[in-house]
């Protein structure tokens, strides 16, 4: 964990708008085989898109968590997902979450690792280990380390090489999920 960013006390804020029409989903939901009875977790959710997304390949079976330290957007998430399988919660991924350890097949993030200090990335590595499944995948979505129209600053991203080095887990993909952005696949 070493080589991994010191970003200082930077707070990750959403400051522009959801990066959800430039991300490919389809390329996103095929590579993530999330099947009927899984349990996922959208950590930093934000509108909950991607969880709405996750909830109809989980089917009635499956659960599906959604994750995000903005309390105005958990309040709406909740409101639109009331009844569904879906279950808004106001947290932090970089500390211990109220999820029980070892119960979830996916953890997915999307353009948020950027904007963790060193002690954020160390947490949040911990909790991700903590709650999946010893078969379970954790996937990272982040934009390209590279001169794009919006984004953080290249010095705080991510290659796929550096997040493979912040991430003590097993990478298994490293997939182009848009013009802008990548994921990378994780095993426990």
């Amino acid at each position: 964990m070493s080589d991994c960013k010191n970003v200082g006390n930077l707070k990750h804020q959403r400051r522009g708008e959801s990066s959800e029409t430039l991300l490919d989903k389809n390329a996103i939901l095929a590579n993530l085989t999330i099947m009927p009875g899984q349990i996922v977790l959208d950590a930093g959710c934000g509108n909950g898109y991607m969880a709405k997304e996750f909830a109809k390949l989980t089917g009635k079976t499956g659960y599906v968590y959604a994750l995000d330290s903005n309390t105005r957007s958990i309040e709406i998430l909740k409101a639109e997902t009331k009844g569904t399988i879906i279950e808004p919660f106001i947290g932090d991924i970089t500390q211990e979450t109220k999820l029980a350890p070892s119960s979830i097949d996916l953890v997915y993030m999307s353009t948020v690792i950027h904007g963790f200090s060193q002690s954020q990335m160390e947490g949040f590595v911990r909790e991700a280990k903590r709650l999946l499944k010893p078969s379970g995948t954790l996937a990272i979505v982040e934009i390209k380390k590279q001169d794009t129209p919006f984004g953080p600053p290249l010095d705080v991203r991510f290659s796929p090489e550096e997040l493979k080095q912040a991430i003590s887990l097993i990478p298994t993909r490293l997939i182009d999920v848009g013009q802008f952005f990548y994921m990378q696949i994780f095993g426990k």
